[in-house]
Order: C-alpha cells, then sequence, then structure tokens
C-alpha cells in the first residue's frame, strides 16, 4: 500500500474547467480500489457550496511560509466516493473568487503566480501538520507543479516528506504558467534556481519549467502526447527539457468514468442499449433528430459535434469544408459547442443555410452531450493537438466511430478502420488540411452506406474497448513505484 498525496487546481464535483478536474476527481478512487491511501488537496474556492459539497472544519489553522511572511489559512475536509479525503484550502484573499484563474472577462488574475504558489506550498505543510507521510506527491499541471520544487528546495530534509518521490501530471503543455519575476520573491524558492535551466524563461517565472526540472517522474496523458511534446512543435519551447528527462517522462493515458458514461445504464438518454442490443441506439438517433429539428432519418448517418470552439480543435477546418461535405454528400450534423465567436456566428448559421440536415446548439448542455454521444453515428474530433481526449472515449463506448485527427490521445485510442477486414474502431487522418478532413468523413459515410457489415463490426468493436480508471491507475501505480526508486537513486 502506497500513501498518496494528490495537489491540483481542480476536482470533480468541486470545481471545474476541463479535464484536470475529472481526473483528479476519478483517479484517487481508483487508486483507493487497489488498495493506496490517498489524500487529495485543491482551494475552496468563494463558489464552492459546503450545502452541497459536505465538509467539516479542521481545528488548527495552516500556517504557510511564503517568501518573508506567513500566510494562514483554514482547511475543510470532504470525501470523495471510496471515502478519499479531500482537505481544500481557504484563503479568501486568493481563493474566495467566483473564478478559478480569471474575472467574468476572462481577464488572468494578476496574483495567480501567489495564488498557486501558494496552494502548492499549503499542500506540502499540512502534510506535516496532519501528519500524513506521503510515499509519492502527486502534482498537476503549472498550477501546483512547484510543489516538486518546494519538496527539494525546503523540504528534503523533513522526516515526512523529505522521503517521497514526486510525480508531475502535464495535462496540456499550451499552459504553463508564465509571469513576471517580480512575485519570485514571494514565491520564496532562491534567486539561484532562477536560472534558464530551472525557473527562469526570457526573465519570467515559468511554474511547469520548474515543476520539470525539480520532479523525479514527469507524464502526460497519453503515450503519444508525450512524444510529441518531445518535438520542437509540440513541446511549445519545453521539448528540450522533457527530452533531458529521458525515460523519466512517459505518457500514460486517461481513463473515462463509466458510471457516467455507459449507455446500458446513461439515465440522460432516450433508450439503454448495449453492444449485444443496439435497438436503443436507434430510438437514440431518432429522439436526437427530433429535438435538434433534422429530419428524422433513419438511414442518413449522423456526425456529432460536441467541442469548445478553440483554435487547438481545429473546427476552423471544419468550417472550410462542412458546406461542401452537405452539399456533395448524404449527411447530418449535430454541433454543440462554443468559443471564438467567429465560430459560434458561422456554425450558429449552419441550419439556416441546411435545414434539417444541420443543427447546432451554441453554448453547453450536459444531457444533448449525452443525447449527441448516443444519437449520433459518427463522432468528429479534427484537433490540432489533443494529450488524451475524452469525447472519443465516450464515442468508443456509445458505438459512435470516431473520425479524428491521428494526435495525442486519438492516435492512441482510435484504431484504424481496415476496409480490407473490417478491423478498426474508427477513421483516422494525419494532415490537418480541407481535403483530409472531408476526404476522411466522406470514406466514413460511403462506408455507412456500402458497408453496412463492416460498420456494425466497428461499433461492436468500439463498445468492447476498456477505457476505465481501473486500468489507468494500474499506470499511476507503476508510476508511483519509478517515481520513489528514483528518489532513492535507483
Amino acid at each position: 500500500m502506497l500513501n498518496i498525496v494528490m495537489i491540483a487546481s481542480e476536482c470533480v464535483p468541486f470545481a471545474k474547467t476541463g479535464g484536470l478536474a475529472d481526473v483528479v476527481g476519478a483517479l484517487p478512487p481508483a487508486l483507493s480500489v487497489l488498495g493506496h491511501r490517498v489524500v487529495v488537496i485543491i482551494p475552496k474556492y468563494g463558489f464552492v457550496d459546503s450545502s452541497l459539497h459536505p465538509m467539516r472544519p479542521l481545528p488548527n489553522p495552516l500556517g504557510v511560509r511564503m517568501g518573508n511572511m506567513q500566510e494562514w489559512c483554514a482547511v475543510h475536509e470532504a470525501s470523495l466516493p471510496g471515502k478519499v479525503p479531500v482537505y481544500l484550502i481557504e484563503h479568501d484573499l486568493y481563493f474566495g473568487r467566483p473564478g478559478l484563474y480569471h474575472d467574468a472577462a476572462l481577464n488572468d488574475y494578476v496574483d495567480n503566480p501567489r495564488r498557486f504558489s501558494l496552494l502548492a506550498r499549503a499542500g506540502l505543510q499540512l502534510c506535516q501538520d496532519l501528519p500524513f507521510r506521503p510515499d509519492v506527491v502527486h502534482v498537476h499541471d503549472w498550477q501546483t507543479a512547484l510543489a516538486t520544487a518546494y519538496l527539494k528546495v525546503w523540504h528534503w530534509d523533513s522526516p515526512i516528506l523529505g522521503p517521497a518521490g514526486s510525480l508531475l501530471t502535464i495535462h496540456n503543455i499550451g499552459y504553463q504558467g508564465k509571469y513576471p519575476s517580480s512575485h519570485y520573491e514571494y514565491i520564496g524558492l532562491g534567486w539561484p534556481n532562477f536560472e534558464p535551466d530551472i525557473l527562469e524563461d526570457y526573465g519570467q517565472i515559468n511554474f511547469l519549467k520548474g515543476g520539470i526540472h525539480y520532479a523525479d517522474l514527469v507524464n502526460t496523458v497519453s503515450p503519444t502526447y508525450a512524444n510529441e511534446t518531445r518535438t520542437p512543435g509540440g513541446g511549445m519551447g519545453l521539448a528540450p527539457y522533457l527530452n533531458n528527462k529521458g525515460d523519466r517522462y512517459i505518457g500514460i493515458l486517461n481513463g473515462v468514468d463509466y458510471t457516467h458514461w455507459d449507455p446500458s445504464a446513461d439515465p440522460l438518454i432516450p433508450a439503454a442499449y448495449s453492444a449485444t442490443d443496439l435497438a436503443g441506439k436507434s430510438v437514440c438517433k431518432r429522439a436526437l433528430q427530433d429535438r435538434m429539428g433534422l429530419q428524422v432519418e433513419p438511414q442518413v448517418p449522423l456526425v456529432g459535434v460536441i467541442s469548445r470552439f478553440a483554435h487547438q480543435k481545429g473546427l476552423d477546418v471544419l468550417a472550410q469544408v462542412v458546406d461542401g461535405v452537405l452539399q456533395q454528400m448524404v449527411v447530418q450534423f449535430a454541433v454543440l459547442g462554443s468559443g471564438d465567436p467567429a465560430l459560434e456566428t458561422f456554425f450558429g448559421a449552419l441550419p439556416g443555410r441546411y435545414p434539417g440536415r444541420a443543427a447546432s446548439v451554441i453554448g453547453y448542455d450536459n444531457e444533448l452531450a449525452h443525447w449527441i454521444e448516443a444519437g449520433a453515428d459518427f463522432f468528429l474530433m479534427p484537433s490540432r493537438y489533443e494529450p488524451c481526449g475524452l469525447n472519443q472515449l465516450y464515442s468508443l463506448r456509445y458505438g459512435t466511430l470516431p473520425i479524428v485527427r491521428a494526435t495525442g490521445g486519438l492516435a492512441d485510442t482510435v484504431e484504424q478502420y481496415d476496409q480490407s477486414t473490417a478491423a478498426g474502431t474508427g477513421f483516422k487522418f494525419w494532415d490537418l488540411t480541407a481535403q483530409a478532413l472531408h476526404d476522411t468523413i466522406g470514406w466514413a459515410v460511403s462506408t455507412y452506406f456500402d458497408r453496412p457489415h463492416h460498420l456494425l463490426q466497428l461499433v461492436r468493436r468500439a463498445m468492447s474497448r476498456d477505457f476505465s480508471w481501473e486500468q489507468s491507475a494500474l499506470g499511476y501505480q507503476a508510476a508511483y513505484l519509478r517515481a520513489m526508486e528514483i528518489k532513492r537513486g535507483r
């Protein structure tokens, strides 16, 4: 049994902006099932409702040394499934806000470097105060990356923290935590560490870079993304430092919480179904077409899209080809998403140009997301990069065949359709061009009409794939043991 402390800025169900929260909410219970003792430490943001999430205050305040001052925090204890303790750090000045990282106008909080360096150090201090002697300290993204530095700079001789190995998980290398050096005194890691190979980045502090330097082991959320981030284009400036880690930088696929995403037991979809009885999927398709104002045509292939309208997701390339696809192919589109205003305008107007054949909802609706996963025949993800991706994993379980660009976790989780053998679980393309996207959609549509016996085999095979957190937890268990070995010099 290992003692694991996980420090993060998000965790479902308390606070979420993206996939990081899903990982921190699902991985600890899966590790608990394996017999490990895990505690999770996150901020107590101003919007966290204690009436929805029962918690109790710890009796003693938490004193945290930052720079030349002492910060004082309150700590509240809640829990995740499996009775995994969650400790929420309360500091009204830094965390008592309606947003996690930015205000309502999407402007980053200017004191983010102070907020999250405090979180990283407070998480370690709490281990000493509880006391909880971790075998491994597991931190996530730039927000808590500096905990790996604090472990080595400040806690190397601590009987509680000194022996602990450290693992840093990079969920998206595009977010590195770069901030003015004026915050460095507060961070308190000493000016000798403000060097280009450690924490300095063209005169600024780079939280993620420092975390990579000090972590015993670094991982990202898919093997292919680990390889991509070792390249100049994929590493976004950090490839040399990741390559310096050698075999101490690895990829571990994220998992899926099948308690929420399983068509055989999903309470949000119109009808349940399974790989052995697909009748309910046809019911879901008809219901989705009716709900979104599409022609109720059971024999017309339906392509679903659920996405942020962001550069990473490649929806600008879809915007270049979707008119041609709808004009040249017998196909329908159902789009759910928001983000870039130009793309919101474009996709919002699509139903007006193709009534009954294209539908769009600008925004996010969790129930509708489940309906699209269940009711569509294909799910489209033309991402420029995708560290892991979750929707393609949901789609596989729902028998909604992914059409994806072969990048990151999309490359690792979707098996290419082989037209000669009917092998595979989806349709992949490599070059993010309008032509490649157009042709791959066309390939999927032609398979729907011309090779329905292949399509059925693909659907059943896709639904049989296991990307549960139980599998991912085994990968993290091995990573923790490796981090401990590295810390001990083995």
